[in-house]
């Protein structure tokens, strides 16, 4: 099956040195990207995270500091990256909370202003839970009777990512060969920000979704707390989410001339 794409789509997967997204950091990053036409494009960067990795962690995915010890850093590598990704939408397993959200910290250290704002984002994990709730492995070995061999590789889990798309697919009727459903069908709550942390009530307002002032209105609390936002810019919170913070401030204030 070839999917029906308006245009580019890239499934990616990152290995890191953690799960925390304000502060791990890429050590292996590997895109499928995918025409309208069905040409393919593969690349795979191993990546020097200027940082120790833990040693449970590489024994996960095997990529232990001297495997990165000389490869680029992400900083290096981001515009390259960013090329290559910058004119699609993104697909990934588990990649709406954990990958876009690293990959945008990422990025936003390395100056390249990267957002989500023309892009649709396609969680195949999101899909295989609501249809069958496992893991990549067991998904893989379900839609296309494969055994993940070599799991937690970047690239062998962006391409079994990709094949098991394309096997849900075609077992239900129900999902439409288009990625704007596929990311609607695929997506949680509604955020503004990629890690949670403001969301839109029904009215598609942005809110805060934690702390003192969950469920208050951004644009209240930061005129009625012109304090509470600075704090914020100052807080360990993800670079996306004072971006966001940011640019609700500006659009703010800018309402009020």
């Amino acid at each position: 099956m070839q999917l029906n794409l308006t245009k580019p789509i890239c499934f990616f997967d990152l290995e890191t040195t953690g799960i925390n997204i304000t502060s791990d950091r890429i050590v292996e990053i590997s895109i499928l990207k995918v025409h309208p036409n069905g040409k393919e494009e593969r690349k795979t960067w191993r990546v020097n995270p200027e940082m120790p990795i833990p040693k449970e962690v590489s024994e996960i995915h095997g990529i232990y500091d001297e495997d990165v010890a000389d490869k680029p850093t992400f900083k290096e590598l981001a515009k390259e990256v960013y090329n290559m990704i910058k004119d699609s939408d993104l697909g990934g397993f588990n990649s709406n909370r954990f990958d876009i959200p690293l990959m945008a910290e990422e990025m936003l250290r390395a100056d390249v202003d990267f957002d989500m704002k023309n892009r649709q984002s396609v969680d195949v994990q999101t899909i295989f839970h609501k249809m069958e709730q496992r893991t990549l492995s067991a998904a893989y070995k379900f839609y296309c009777d494969k055994n993940l061999d070599d799991a937690h590789s970047a690239e062998a889990d962006t391409l079994a990512t990709y094949e098991v798309l394309k096997a849900q697919l075609e077992k239900y009727e129900e999902l439409e060969n288009d990625t704007k459903f596929l990311a609607e069908f695929s997506s949680r709550k509604k955020f503004a920000d990629f890690a949670g942390f403001i969301a839109y009530n029904k009215k598609g307002e942005e809110c805060f979704s934690f702390g003192k002032h969950k469920g208050k209105l951004v644009t209240e609390v930061l005129e009625k707390e012109p304090g509470y936002f600075g704090w914020l810019l100052n807080a360990d919170f993800p670079l996306y989410t004072k971006k966001v913070l940011t640019a609700i401030k500006l659009r703010s204030f800018n309402n009020k001339l």
